[in-house]
């Protein structure tokens, strides 16, 4: 735990040194911010359950100048499990992620660019870069790539849709579904057979799937409340083995849900 609150200071230190830098540069126009805090009853990650019966808390702030946005992310676990039944689970500050993204647009198609810095707790750091098209029109298609360049080579690849429904003037349920395909370039990240034993083969597979619904409630002008709840998935036999192998509980599709507090200024 202490390498990992080092990492995190460090983080957090470096994303001071960066609004700081911003801060001079956006003399004419003032940077934006805001902050999140999310609580979910579980944490699931590209169809991987990554806490098990506990409540995880994921605060995040981002701040943004024209184009340029700057994220630092964290999960807390309110009952990590380290799968020992011998040892107690306690609550960790166990993973702290920092984003640095450009976005940009061309007619209906919005694209953003963007590196991802992963800090885990007990297991090696890791980093992504990515690129991603959208595009403004009705389900407002997306493509999402990304290349991990750090502890597990490789590539993930997500397409997405997404829609919103005018509830009211102010209120929307909105609607979002993505579909996820794997390509490891790591001979430690290999299939897993029908008996959930690992091959040599390494993993290449249509992936996860996940669909979710959620609102936004405002309350004023600058606080929301956005409740949701999703369905992840697997698309494959292959996905469906290697996520009951990674599983707590064996299995390999979830059904969860919570709520995030917001507020932008």
């Amino acid at each position: 735990m202490r390498v990992q609150a080092t990492r995190t200071i460090h983080l957090f230190m470096g994303m001071m040194i960066i609004l700081t830098a911003f801060a001079v540069w956006a003399e004419e126009e003032k940077p934006t911010a805001s902050a999140d805090v999310g609580i979910s009853n579980k944490y699931v990650w590209r169809g991987y359950e990554l806490s098990d019966d506990s409540i995880v808390i994921q605060p995040s702030t981002t701040v943004s100048h024209k184009n340029m946005s700057l994220n630092l992310w964290g999960n807390i676990d309110s009952a990590l499990d380290d799968t020992d039944p011998t040892t107690t689970d306690k609550s960790a500050w166990e993973e702290t992620d920092f984003t640095l993204s450009y976005g940009t647009s061309s007619g209906p198609v919005d694209l953003e660019f963007g590196y991802i810095y992963y800090g885990l707790d007990g297991l090696d750091d890791t980093q992504e870069i990515y690129a991603s098209a959208s595009m403004d029109i009705f389900l407002a298609p997306s493509l999402t790539i990304y290349k991990d360049i750090g502890a597990i080579p490789g590539w993930y690849f997500s397409l997405g849709i997404s829609h919103s429904i005018e509830l009211s003037e102010r209120l929307t349920l909105d609607l979002s579904g993505s579909l996820g395909y794997y390509k490891s370039e790591d001979d430690g990240f290999v299939e897993v057979d029908s008996n959930l034993n690992p091959t040599t083969n390494r993993y290449e597979a249509l992936h996860d799937g996940n669909i979710s619904v959620s609102t936004t409630l405002p309350f004023g002008e600058y606080i929301t409340m956005t409740p949701m709840v999703a369905y992840s998935f697997p698309l494959s036999d292959e996905a469906d083995y290697l996520l009951q192998s990674t599983s707590f509980e064996g299995e390999s599709d979830y059904i969860y849900g919570g709520v995030t507090f917001s507020i932008a200024f």
